[in-house]
C-alpha cells in the first residue's frame, strides 16, 4: 500500500487575497508567511484561562519569600490552618489569607499578613507588592492592577506558633 503526502486542509490555507482582505480591515497579528501562504500562529488558535486558585497560589508563594512575613490570614484562619497542618497527610495551605479576582487580562490581589516584630511594615508591604506583581505577571501574563496588603497581626519573638498546649494528663 503506497502512502501519499496530503496537503493541508483548505480551511488552514491562506492565499495572498486573504492577506489583502485582512490588511484592508482585519487584524494581521498572529499571521505568518509559510510555503506560499499565510497561516495563523498556533498559539493564537485558542484561549487560555487561569483559575483564581492558580493566581492565589502564585501570589501566596511570592509573598512568603519576603523577609519579615511570618504568616497569612487572621487569627481564626491561622488556628484552623495549624490544626489542618497537623493532620497526617495534610499539606500547608499557601492560599490562606490570599484572595484574588481574575479577569481575562488583569488580576487584583488582596493579602492578609502577619509580620515579624521589629520590621518596617511599609517596607515589607512594598517588597511583598513588588514580589507578587513580578511573579504573577511573569508566570501568568496577566496584568496585576493592584495588590492590597492588610497587616492583621504582629508575631512577637516569644510567641509560640499555635503550638498545642500541654495538658495535665498525658
Amino acid at each position: 500500500m503506497a502512502t501519499t503526502k496530503s496537503a493541508a486542509p483548505v480551511s488552514a490555507q491562506r492565499t495572498g487575497s486573504d492577506l489583502t482582505e485582512l490588511s484592508s480591515g482585519g487584524d494581521e497579528k498572529g499571521l505568518q508567511e509559510r510555503g506560499g501562504g499565510t497561516f495563523r500562529v498556533p498559539a493564537e488558535r485558542g484561549r487560555t484561562s487561569i483559575a483564581n486558585s492558580v493566581v492565589e497560589k502564585i501570589a501566596g508563594m511570592a509573598a512568603r519569600e519576603v523577609l519579615g512575613v511570618h504568616d497569612f490570614g487572621g487569627s481564626l484562619a491561622r488556628s484552623l490552618g495549624a490544626m489542618r497542618d497537623r493532620v497526617p497527610g495534610g499539606r500547608p495551605n499557601v492560599t490562606r489569607g490570599v484572595k484574588v479576582e481574575v479577569g481575562e487580562r488583569q488580576t487584583a490581589v488582596d493579602l492578609e499578613l502577619v509580620v515579624e516584630y521589629g520590621v518596617a511594615i511599609t517596607e515589607v508591604s512594598a517588597d511583598v507588592r513588588e514580589n507578587v506583581v513580578s511573579a504573577v505577571e511573569r508566570m501568568t501574563g496577566l496584568e496585576v492592577v493592584e495588590v492590597n496588603v492588610s497587616i492583621v497581626d504582629v508575631h512577637l519573638p516569644n510567641e509560640e506558633d499555635d503550638a498545642p498546649s500541654e495538658g495535665r494528663v498525658q
